[in-house]
């Protein structure tokens, strides 16, 4: 059962101090962002590898499928989103495994899209829209329950 760390509304202008409070808090480099489309998963994504460190220009990586980035102190970050894979066989193809056994930060969006090919534990992200200006997050502990 996953263990709920934190959760609170929050607004684009709170946006910076919360995610400050998300580094603090977790402590998996594996996170798995869900919500809906426009709900602000990419938004605050690129806030945690500004925050990481990271001083190029972050993009989302919808038809690249993932991004990399090299922080100042040559930390790596890696940006997926499995939006747009028809299978899971798509991910295993890019060696997904690879990028999740690694050290480096792993930011997924839709991973419910590659379920089975998950890390053992991982911190869940849930966003979720409360009205055109406010989000409400809830952050969790989790462990992949479909591999052990």
């Amino acid at each position: 059962m996953p263990e709920t760390i934190l959760q609170k509304e929050f607004t684009l202008e709170e946006m910076p101090n919360m995610v400050k409070e998300i580094i603090e808090l977790i402590d998996n480099k594996k996170i798995l962002f869900y919500g809906e489309m426009g709900s602000g998963k990419t938004t605050i994504i690129k806030e945690l590898i500004k925050q990481l460190g990271v001083d190029e220009t972050i993009s989302s990586p919808t038809f690249s499928l993932v991004n990399e980035y090299m922080s100042r102190e040559k930390e790596i970050i890696y940006h997926f989103d499995f939006y747009r894979i028809e299978d899971q066989e798509e991910a295993y193809d890019m060696g997904i495994e690879d990028y999740l056994d690694s050290p480096s930060w792993c930011f997924i969006e839709w991973p419910d899209k590659i379920k089975d090919l998950l890390p053992l534990k991982y911190v869940e992200i849930h966003i979720d829209n409360v009205n055109n200006k406010t989000r409400l997050i809830r952050i969790k502990n989790s462990e992949n329950e479909t591999t052990t």
